[in-house]
């Protein structure tokens, strides 16, 4: 397996350990009855148990192009230390923002996305 894949592997890990978190959180805030029903009429998730599950949809919104970008990296064969770095960038700026959005420390979140977002643009440009 080559590095990009595992840091692919790793990022899903990240999200399901993403889910584990948030679907936490939304127990404790609203308990888990609650949550085990069809969510009609479910209050709105707030403090840890907001940020966690918003933490969450935002790796959901990142990890498809991260999965694009490694798995077209990979079919085409152009793979190298720069779509290493977009990997590496990538996970580690998504580690960060998860870890800061569920602390709540809002200008940090954002460099961290930031960084994930370079990641994303570091492969895409050894592709185009």
């Amino acid at each position: 397996m080559s590095p990009e894949m595992k840091w692919l592997l790793w990022s899903v890990a990240l999200a399901f350990v993403q889910m584990l978190v948030a679907v936490s959180a939304a127990t404790l805030q609203v308990g888990l009855p609650k949550l085990a029903g069809n969510r009609e009429g479910l209050p709105d998730l707030r403090g840890l148990a907001g940020r966690a599950q918003r933490a969450h949809w935002n790796m959901l919104e990142n990890l498809p192009l991260f999965i694009a970008l490694v798995l077209i990296a990979e079919i085409a064969r152009r793979t190298n230390a720069m779509t290493l770095l977009g990997a590496e960038l990538f996970f580690w700026g998504r580690l960060a923002h998860s870890i800061i959005y569920v602390a709540g420390i809002p200008w940090l979140r954002t460099l961290a996305w930031a960084v994930s977002i370079v990641g994303l643009i570091v492969i895409f440009q050894q592709l185009v």
